[in-house]
């Protein structure tokens, strides 16, 4: 059967991708954050995915306020990025794998969760920047199945409903009778706020709480309602909701393999995990 190799979590600031186009990886900006990667890209090296279930919120490329589906699952055997007025570079199109897909978006519907099927789908720069960072040659060397969740229109998905799809994903990827092996990626946040009274918002203490419970207590956030996340992390800081489906698709005890953790970039706090289940 397929195996959950580990996951990764990222956050997927657009800055990130002009930085990239423009070189400043060594500015000193910007450094800091660049450099919590090389770590991830020798992991991925070592565990030789097949498929990243990539968990992602969609920002106006592909759905908006006039239809914003509470989860959202990609079938399409390809998915192309464009243009959305960040002058960030479009980046080569992703290969996905169709039948697995298929295969979560059944067992998903059979546990209960009613999704939006995608046949065809872009992915904007929530999908594509963490792809670069982690294949910085966008030659992309795995297949990709797209899992969005609406984390820009009330009314949102609670913690514990992201935290339960990824468990019902977790067990959905057992049951696949294929050998891949998968990573799961969950990005957005950490802490920020674009708009409003608390633009730039930043919650240093709540972050590195959150990143702490990923390891040790993965179901801490769940305390708290959307309303609360919003309140602790900022009005888009609640993209970690997509960080609770990743952590759900792994077993209760995992090992931090890598973690980095860096204020700000383009207002954002930027935090990123390596998680893997435990031995």
């Amino acid at each position: 059967m397929a195996k959950i190799v580990g996951a990764i979590t990222t956050s997927h600031v657009p800055a990130i991708g002009g930085a990239i186009a423009k070189g400043l990886q060594n500015e000193p900006y910007w450094k800091p954050f660049f450099d919590g990667f090389p770590p991830v890209r020798d992991w991925l090296a070592k565990v030789k995915p097949d498929v990243i279930v990539l968990v992602y919120n969609d920002h106006g490329l592909n759905f908006f306020l006039d239809k914003m589906p509470t989860f959202a699952v990609g079938a399409a055997p390809e998915y192309r990025n464009a243009d959305e007025g960040w002058g960030i570079p479009t980046v080569a199109p992703f290969k996905g794998d169709p039948e697995l897909s298929w295969h979560l978006i059944e067992q998903l519907v059979a546990e209960d969760f009613d999704l939006v099927t995608c046949q065809e789908m872009v992915v904007d720069h929530a999908f594509t920047l963490p792809m670069a960072l982690c294949y910085p040659d966008t030659n992309w060397p795995v297949r990709v199945v797209p899992v969005c969740v609406n984390t820009v229109q009330a009314p949102l998905p609670s913690a514990a409903r992201c935290y339960k799809l990824g468990q019902a994903i977790g067990r959905a990827i057992a049951k696949w009778p294929g050998d891949e092996r998968v990573v799961v990626m969950g990005t957005g946040g950490l802490s920020h706020q674009l708009d409003g009274e608390r633009a730039g918002f930043i919650n240093k203490d709540f972050d590195l709480k959150f990143m702490d419970s990923m390891v040790h207590e993965p179901a801490w956030a769940t305390r708290y309602s959307t309303t609360e996340l919003v309140e602790l992390s900022g009005t888009q800081g609640v993209e970690l909701l997509n960080w609770m489906v990743a952590r759900g698709t792994l077993p209760a005890k995992v090992e931090k393999k890598h973690a980095n953790y860096y204020i700000p970039i383009s207002n954002t706090a930027s935090g990123l995990m390596v998680l893997e289940p435990a031995a």
